[in-house]
C-alpha cells in the first residue's frame, strides 16, 4: 500500500515575542565593575518582569511544538514531518484547541500591554526604558500559529503535460524519494525506541557509586507513551518495530515505580528484559 493512502504531510510553525532586549547601558555597566573585555558577555532584561504572561506564552509553545515533534516523524528538510492518518482526526481536534489557547493568551497580553509595562517598570527601577517597548501591534504581529496539512506527494497522480519517457522518469524519481523520506521516517522511530531502551539499562545497572540513583514517575510513564504513539507511528507496518514495542510495552506492563526504587531484584530482572530486546534487533 502507498504511504500516501496512509499518512499525510503536517507542519506546524509557531513565532511568539520574547520580551526579552538586551541592556547596553547595563552590559557596560558590568563590563566596568568586573573588569572584562565587553565581549564577555551581554545583560538581557526581561521587559515583562513582574508577570508571568510572556513567559508562560512562550512555554505553551515551546511545549506544544514538542508535542509535535514527539506525534510526528521527520519527512523532509522543508519541515514538512509525517502523520499516520489514524491520528489526523484528535492531532487536528488538539492543536486546534492548543491554537485557540495561544491566540487567547497573546489577546491578554496584547489588551493588556500597557498595565503589564507599568508592572515591568516598578520591577526594572532606573533599568526601565519606554523605548524598549514597541508599539502593540506590533507585539500582536509576532504572535503566529500556522498548522498546513496537505497529501504526501503521490508519483500515480502527475498529471503533466509530458512525453511518456519524462513522465516516467519524474514519477520513478518521486517514488525513489518518497521511499528515501520514509525510511528516514521509520529510522526516525526505531532511534526513538533504541533511545528509550538504551537510557531504562543505564539506569538499571547497578554500580559501586555511592549516590543512589533516583527513579521518577516518568522511567515508567515514558515507555508507556512511547508504546502507545509507536502503535501509530509505524508507518509501513513494520513487523520487527512493532514486535519490539510489544517486547517493551509487556516488560513495562505493571511496573510499580515504588517496587523498582526498593527492589534491587527487580531493577535486575527488569535490566535482563530490556537489554534482550536490545540485543535481538540491528539498530
Amino acid at each position: 500500500m502507498s504511504i500516501s493512502s496512509s499518512a499525510v504531510l503536517v507542519r506546524l510553525s509557531i513565532s511568539t515575542w520574547t520580551g526579552r532586549k538586551i541592556d547596553k547601558h547595563q552590559s557596560e555597566n558590568v563590563s566596568a565593575a568586573t573588569g572584562a573585555d565587553k565581549k564577555a558577555g551581554k545583560y538581557i532584561k526581561d521587559t515583562m518582569v513582574g508577570s508571568t504572561h510572556v513567559s508562560q506564552l512562550n512555554k505553551f509553545a515551546n511545549n506544544s511544538r514538542n508535542e509535535y515533534t514527539a506525534r510526528t516523524l521527520p519527512w523532509d528538510d522543508m519541515g514538512d514531518r509525517i502523520l499516520t492518518t489514524r491520528l489526523l482526526l484528535p492531532f487536528k481536534a488538539d492543536f486546534n484547541g492548543k491554537r485557540t489557547e495561544f491566540l487567547r493568551r497573546r489577546d491578554y497580553i496584547c489588551d493588556n500591554y500597557e498595565a503589564l509595562k507599568e508592572t515591568s517598570a516598578n520591577y526594572l527601577g532606573a533599568m526601565y526604558n519606554p523605548a524598549d517597548y514597541p508599539p502593540v501591534d506590533v507585539v500582536y504581529s509576532k504572535y503566529d500559529w500556522r498548522l498546513t496539512i496537505k497529501a504526501v506527494p503521490d508519483s500515480g497522480h502527475l498529471y503533466l503535460d509530458l512525453p511518456a519517457e519524462d513522465m516516467e522518469e519524474l514519477r520513478a524519481s518521486l517514488e525513489a524519494e518518497n521511499q528515501e523520506k520514509t525510511k528516514h521516517a521509520m529510522d526516525a522511530a526505531w532511534h526513538r525506541m533504541h533511545k528509550m531502551l538504551a537510557g531504562m539499562s543505564d539506569k538499571l545497572t547497578e554500580t559501586d557509586d555511592d549516590k543512589q540513583k533516583r527513579f521518577y514517575d516518568s522511567f515508567v510513564s515514558n515507555p508507556k507513551d512511547l508504546c502507545d504513539m509507536l502503535q501509530h507511528l509505524n508507518i509501513t507496518n513494520d513487523p520487527e518495530l512493532e514486535r519490539a514495542r510489544v517486547m517493551l510495552e509487556r516488560t513495562i506492563t505493571g511496573a510499580d515505580i515504588d517496587v523498582i526504587k526498593e527492589s534491587p531484584a527487580i531493577r535486575e530482572d527488569m535490566k535482563t528484559k530490556v537489554d534482550s530486546i536490545l540485543k535481538q534487533f540491528e539498530w
